[in-house]
């Protein structure tokens, strides 16, 4: 087998570095053998996207949304394929799998239409006496060539967050999906390439690690940085990215409040299925869950019975939400985690054991706050339920560690939630609803060791741009 040739300045080439080999997750078969760029073709594609921006970044709006909308378009025509795609690289269960199609979709969309709405403002220079008989213009303008960097759990439509908004506002892209799911880019690279773009407007260059990120950060061509990933690689992006503008996203360990007066039958499936779909590999899943000692047995109990409903298996299978773990490395960490705090004294309500690289559904009381499985980001299907007294404690308890992505309460007292809008230290902050829930036109993003800026369409716009003031001196 022949490795997939890489996107570049317009060409389909050979990567010139070791091939990477994907697989599927569950089976850990061989799916396809891609091609991965060199230091040198790295180089080449910051260059040519360079070369790109000068002509790209002058097109009117209405030819960049064309673009944008023709990515769409030839998403739409291939979504069975990408859908397909998902399921064999990510071992995404394909209901899910289907749903991320559809937000690629709304995301591409919202990032084409934004462009209509898009504007820089006046600025009143007299109101200084030395601005007096001046027009002060200031426009948003293309930061410049920006590097995309994409991870393995949403693929597509991170991407589309990314690239739709960098094309949308006349920036130029270099794109590194993450080593283990790169194929969906491949169909992107292949849609953009039918599209009619000076060559360099999108460059595909898979790699592993800091083999393609180190150029990357190093590029002097490059003007910013966009970045899903962990918290570790994040740190090691800032310590090389110069003088870049970075946007990440670096993951998070979502809490849930549950108070004593909140409605158990609305809330425990919103809630187990945001812990536990796609084996917990999101951002934004739920791992910890603080419940008002009252009803705290009760909600074990339900949130117990619900989680054994779950299909968990085969993730080609329509009724199967929970599929397998990334790699095996993913499997065997999530575990040892699950068998570190059963040693020091947490109670495994239901799951706990493993198939393959499929890790069931795992619920978890008696834990310490310490502990691994809710300090750090477990990034796997296993949820800790923790009794409190009062919310002062769950507060606290919640804001405890370095993150700060998505968090929630549920709750009747309208002042309860207000005061936990207030104080809990995150980027969004959901009442009545799972800290999973994400709407792909929101600000989406986190505070301390959780990220830098904020995606969703609009938004990123603000990111991928900067202010130029244009000031006329009135005669």
């Amino acid at each position: 087998m022949d490795p997939k040739p890489i996107y570049i300045a317009g060409e389909w080439v050979a990567g010139e570095a070791e091939p990477i080999t994907v697989t599927n997750p569950y089976t850990n078969g061989e799916i396809a053998l891609i091609g991965a760029a060199s230091e040198k073709q790295v180089k080449r594609a910051c260059q040519a996207a360079k070369n790109a921006f000068e002509e790209y970044s002058r097109w009117p709006g209405h030819r960049r949304a064309e673009v944008v909308s023709g990515l769409r378009d030839g998403v739409r025509v291939r979504e069975e394929e990408l859908g397909q795609i998902l399921v064999a690289q990510c071992g995404k269960p394909v209901i899910l799998a289907r749903g991320e199609v559809e937000r690629c979709l709304e995301t591409l969309t919202l990032a084409a239409e934004c462009l209509h709405w898009m504007s820089g403002h006046e600025v009143p220079l007299d109101s200084s006496p030395v601005g007096e008989g001046m027009l002060g213009l200031a426009r948003r303008v293309p930061l410049g060539p920006i590097a995309a960097i994409t991870p393995f759990n949403f693929p597509l439509n991170l991407t589309a967050h990314k690239l739709g908004p960098a094309l949308a506002v006349g920036c130029t892209v270099v794109h590194k999906p993450a080593s283990v799911t790169p194929l969906d880019a491949f169909v992107l690279a292949e849609i953009l390439d039918g599209l009619d773009l000076h060559p360099g407007t999108y460059n595909l260059v898979p790699g592993r690690g800091a083999e393609v990120g180190e150029p990357l950060c190093a590029s002097e061509e490059l003007r910013a940085i966009t970045f899903t990933g962990s918290g570790e690689v994040g740190r090691w992006l800032t310590t090389r990215a110069g003088l870049k503008k970075l946007t990440m996203e670096l993951g998070s360990t979502a809490a849930a409040i549950f108070a004593a007066d909140a409605d158990l039958d609305f809330a425990i499936p919103r809630l187990v299925k945001g812990a536990f779909g796609f084996a917990g590999q999101s951002c934004i899943s739920l791992q910890r869950v603080f419940i008002e000692r009252s009803i705290f047995d009760e909600f074990c109990d339900r949130f117990t019975e619900e989680t054994e409903k779950i299909g968990v298996g085969d993730p080609a299978e329509a009724d199967v939400l929970v599929g397998p773990m990334i790699t095996t490395a993913e499997a065997d960490r999530a575990l040892r985690w699950i068998e570190e705090a059963r040693a020091g004294g947490a109670l495994v309500l239901t799951g706990g054991t493993r198939e393959g690289n499929v890790i069931f559904p795992t619920v978890l009381t008696g834990v310490k706050l310490e502990m691994k499985v809710v300090e750090r980001e477990v990034f796997a299907p296993v949820v800790s339920l923790i009794p409190y007294d009062e919310l002062d404690e769950a507060i606290a308890w919640t804001n405890r560690n370095d993150y700060g992505l998505n968090l929630s309460i549920f709750t009747r007292d309208i002042h309860a939630a207000l005061r936990a809008a207030d104080e809990l230290e995150a980027g969004t902050v959901l009442v009545n609803e799972s800290p999973t829930w994400r709407a792909d036109i929101m600000p989406y993003g986190g505070v301390k060791g959780s990220g830098i800026g904020r995606e969703g369409t609009r938004y990123v716009f603000e990111e991928l741009t900067e202010p130029k003031l244009i000031a006329i001196r009135r005669r």
